[in-house]
């Protein structure tokens, strides 16, 4: 585990992939001194523009990633995104590396099999029911024994590609090719989870630092296709449930080790709290902490992997965010109307700066506080409906 020291030479820190998410974690690491190495698949990734290196290498290929890790030789390696070689990740750390959280953490939630299996049959976390398959037949399979409807997923994927409902018999054929187009890596294998008839789902942000386990205000969100749309903090739970969810948190986030911020993803249902998936490192969900609390998701994440104290996180305002996506692909394109956004109070906008537009990729992000949740969330959708990408 990484140890801060009061060494007069800077730390260095890589990340692991350079999106959105990975631009802000970037910037917190600066403020606290820290030498900067953005890595990812392509060119011009937002954090890239403000690291003070980058390298673009495929981060699934193995070879790749130990030659710019051994090369660099970070303090600190902090993985941003799922499509890694997890396995050289394991090697690494056993050479000596630090791997944000660990490398067991990193490898297990970036296989959702491997998470699964740790919080239902080790931890007893409730959980949806849930079976595998390799094949088109055996999905088939799978999917009577769940039963109808049922949620398919790749075993590796991120922002909900690959993942369909699948309301019928006749749609099993068409999920597994969703699936297997969405996934990454090279893996062939799905998982089915049984439909959770849910109130709502929300995102446990947990901070595991020297100073104990931390947790956010929930955060409750929209998504569509597995992708959010909007969310907002803080999401209202009863007490019960909040005992409920962090428990399942701490549960979970002991059992992955390390110091860091964990998005514990739960659905809140009438018979209780389920677990449904963990990422540890900042979440999407999270950027609306820009805007509500006093440390937001990036520089909880930096402390704690630091080795610096949390004293506690404290709820500054309700808050809501919205995302901007694309409607077209292009390597030219604008982003127009961000004055009309920027003229309701309260509100901040993000571009991310990615260099190409894609159909249905996140560009931007609206982050709107007001008195009540409510106000934030219809604040954050107008200012957000004034944007357009032009492409």
């Amino acid at each position: 585990m990484f140890s801060s020291s009061n060494s007069s030479k800077p730390k260095k820190v890589m990340l692991l992939g350079s999106g959105e998410l990975g631009k802000e974690t970037i910037i917190e690491a600066q403020r606290l001194g820290l030498v900067t190495i953005a890595v990812d698949r392509y060119e011009n990734a937002p954090a890239m523009q403000v690291a003070d290196h980058s390298y673009v290498v495929d981060m699934l290929d193995g070879v790749e990633l130990r030659k710019v890790i051994e090369l660099e030789k970070p303090d600190l390696v902090v993985p941003e995104i799922e499509a890694i070689a997890t396995e050289t990740l394991i090697d690494l750390e056993n050479d000596g590396f630090c791997i944000v959280p660990t490398a067991k953490a990193t490898n297990l939630t970036m296989d959702r099999e491997g998470i699964r299996r740790l919080a239902s049959e080790e931890l007893g976390i409730p959980t949806a029911k849930y079976a595998f398959a390799d094949s088109l037949e055996e999905l088939r399979s799978a999917v009577k024994e769940i039963g109808i409807p049922c949620v398919i997923k790749p075993i590796m994927s991120s922002s909900g590609k690959g993942q369909t409902i699948c309301r019928s018999f006749e749609d099993v054929e068409s999920s597994w090719e969703e699936a297997i187009s969405g996934g990454r890596g090279k893996k062939t294998r799905v998982i089915v989870e049984e439909f959770i008839h849910f109130d709502s789902e929300i995102t446990l942000l947990t901070v595991r630092s020297v100073s104990g386990t931390t947790y956010c205000a929930p955060i409750g969100h929209v998504q569509k296709d597995g992708d959010y749309i909007e969310s907002w903090q803080p999401h209202d739970m009863s007490e019960e449930q909040i005992v409920e969810a962090q428990d399942i948190a701490k549960k979970i986030t002991d059992a992955l080790g390390g110091y860091g911020l964990f998005g514990v993803e739960l659905f809140l249902s009438a018979k209780g709290v389920y677990f449904s998936e963990v990422s540890p490192r900042p979440h999407d969900t999270g950027m609306v902490t820009m805007a509500t609390q006093d440390l937001s998701e990036f520089a909880l994440h930096i402390r704690a992997i630091l080795g610096y104290p949390i004293p506690g996180v404290q709820l500054l305002t309700p808050g809501a965010s919205r995302t901007i996506k694309a409607e077209k692909e292009s390597k030219e394109y604008h982003i127009n109307g961000i004055a009309d956004s920027l003229s309701f109070p309260n509100t901040q906008v993000r571009i991310f700066g990615k260099p190409e537009t894609k159909v249905g990729r996140r560009m931007a992000v609206v982050l709107s506080s007001g008195e009540s949740v409510e106000e934030a969330r219809n604040q954050a959708e107008l200012a957000a409906s004034k944007i357009s990408i032009q492409a």
